[in-house]
């Protein structure tokens, strides 16, 4: 009697579907995924500094923290391989590939990988204390505050190199400007992961529920963007106290409409469609029509808003900061910097110009990296 093998038609699929993918495009995928990791671990960082009482998560992340890419880059390729094995894997892995072919998103993917490799080894590229001033450190030569940078490549014959000069108080700038990147993208991340989770939790509830639980959320979101952002930041950080964890607490309050806007549109569209209907019909919760059918689809323009949004946290905490509501003496803050060298733009320019040059920089990186998210998750641009 002849044997017959048979596989089953979902496997074979499913084979079918796993396209094979050159090493180049994995690294670069993999790569995607560990600059994700590390930005979602500079987010929870921030978040979790708000809530002291959570000890062991803290002590969790503070070592993840510490590991940085030993943790990341495992993290990253697991995720990866994960991603190939399940049924669902080949709009994750088009969607980062479609990103990877956008010039504006492998620029600004590359500006971030540049500043969070800042952040996680700023103990190691800096070259001197970012808090202690150089008074009386071997081989400085006096005056030093507002010193011009001193570069040996350049003719600088001085003994001690700083790249970016002295500050008003006698401190590195070099080393203060890298250490500021940690602050940056720690408030800049979990502001908008705070205001994302708050709201779309109440975009979905405003959206499907309808009626007066719509009205009333949407009209409290309504007054609070009938402000200006930054103003009504400032309000809040001045009730409550100058401080980087209140600033990041205002940044994420005054984002949280923006992101309840954003769902409660997808929900309205979504929630008429057949199935929907269909989950109605056959009796299912609604938290499960919400979450498990609803929410992934509204996902795609809170993934690019959240990008977007990013740049602009890093922005508004630049501007406590200057104001000084944000970042406190000494903690090294890009807008913190610029407003300690405001009164010597023209004879220190140096003082002014790196802070805002990285600055700029961040702003630059999450909004090309937003713009290519945006096209790589519209199906009408992916077209082969």
């Amino acid at each position: 009697m002849q044997r017959v093998e048979t596989v089953s038609l979902r496997t074979k699929d499913k084979a079918m579907q796993l396209k094979p993918i050159s090493l180049g495009r994995a690294v670069a995928v993999c790569f995607l995924l560990v600059v994700l990791f590390r930005v979602i671990a500079f987010g929870i960082t921030g978040i979790l500094n708000l809530i002291p009482e959570l000890a062991l998560p803290n002590r969790i992340i503070a070592v993840i923290n510490d590991l940085h890419y030993l943790i990341a880059i495992p993290v990253g390729i697991g995720v990866y391989v994960w991603l190939r094995g399940r049924e669902e894997e080949s709009f994750f892995i088009e969607t980062i590939l479609n990103l990877l072919r956008k010039r504006a998103g492998v620029i600004g993917l590359l500006i971030l990988a540049f500043l969070l490799i800042l952040a996680d080894f700023a103990p190691v590229i800096a070259t001197h204390d970012p808090i202690q001033p150089l008074f009386g450190q071997p081989g400085e030569v006096p005056p030093l505050p507002r010193k011009p940078p001193c570069i040996h490549l350049l003719g600088c014959t001085e003994e001690v190199q700083h790249y970016m000069g002295i500050d008003l108080n006698a401190r590195d700038e070099f080393s203060r400007v890298v250490y500021a990147a940690q602050t940056s993208l720690v408030v800049g991340t979990s502001s908008v992961l705070v205001a994302i989770v708050v709201g779309t939790l109440l975009g979905l509830v405003a959206g499907y529920a309808g009626g007066w639980v719509d009205n009333i959320i949407m009209r409290i979101m309504d007054v609070m963007l009938a402000f200006p952002g930054l103003l009504l930041a400032i309000t809040i950080v001045t009730i409550r106290g100058p401080g980087l964890e209140n600033a990041l607490l205002a940044i994420a309050i005054v984002s949280i409409p923006a992101y309840a806007r954003v769902t409660r549109a997808s929900v309205l569209s979504i929630k008429e469609q057949e199935f929907i209907t269909a989950e109605r019909c056959i009796g299912a919760e609604p938290w499960r029509i919400l979450f498990v059918h609803i929410l992934p689809h509204a996902l795609t323009p809170l993934i690019v808003q959240g990008t977007l949004g990013i740049g602009s946290a890093v922005l508004e905490a630049a501007a406590l900061s200057f104001v000084g509501l944000g970042a406190q003496p000494p903690t090294p803050e890009w807008g913190a910097m610029l407003s300690e060298a405001r009164a010597y733009v023209f004879t220190s320019p140096h003082l002014v110009f790196f802070p805002g040059f990285f600055i700029a920089l961040t702003v630059l990186a999450f909004n090309l990296l937003g713009d290519g998210l945006r096209d790589a998750l519209d199906p009408r641009l992916n077209r082969s």
